[in-house]
């Protein structure tokens, strides 16, 4: 009986002897990540962010990942926070919540992510193993533009020259794509 407590004891009353064992139900249950998400999506109206992940994990550690248009402050993540204690009572629901930032250096998950970081300079694993680096110069619904410098000989040329090219991707043909930060 997994989730319970067991108690157990000894009496004696008038000559008889006997063992008690109390079992007293521990009831833990486990959040609906789908009522999760309409919390927190209804929590996120009328502002830039949206939301990246949700994590629930089976002891209901949950995990929330915020992305934003524009930047996304402490008071941002508490709000979000507040909106999902005020929704779940923690009486019923035994559950540890984090709030936070999509970390600038984590991976870029939904196109919304990539149209936003259009112009950026990106590295992109490929599907195929290749590791690639450039600018992110388009995205959509579909997936992204990655234009890269590349040198090449040209016709007529004694020395190799640094030329443009673009290539498309889907995102589901891509393992990952991180910006790159300079300092």
């Amino acid at each position: 009986m997994a989730g319970n407590e067991y108690f157990c004891g000894s009496i004696r009353e008038r000559g008889h002897s006997g063992f008690l064992v109390f079992i007293i139900n521990k009831i833990k249950t486990m959040i609906d990540k789908t009522s999760l998400e309409q919390v927190i999506n209804e929590a996120l109206e009328g502002t830039k962010m949206f939301l990246v992940s949700i994590k629930v994990s089976k002891d209901n550690v949950i995990d929330v990942a915020l992305d934003s248009d524009e930047d996304i402050t402490i008071d941002d993540c508490v709000a979000v926070n507040d909106a999902v204690l005020a929704a779940f009572d923690r009486d019923q629901e035994d559950y540890e919540l984090t709030v936070g930032s999509y970390g600038i250096t984590s991976p870029l998950l939904l196109p919304r992510q990539y149209r936003n970081s259009v112009g950026s300079e990106v590295e992109v694993l490929t599907g195929d193993g290749r590791k690639l680096k450039g600018i992110l110069t388009d995205a959509d619904d579909e997936g992204f533009t990655l234009t890269t410098t590349i040198k090449c000989k040209l016709e007529g040329k004694k020395r190799p020259e640094l030329v443009e090219e673009q290539e498309h991707f889907n995102y589901n043909d891509i393992k990952y794509t991180k910006n790159i930060i300079k300092v």
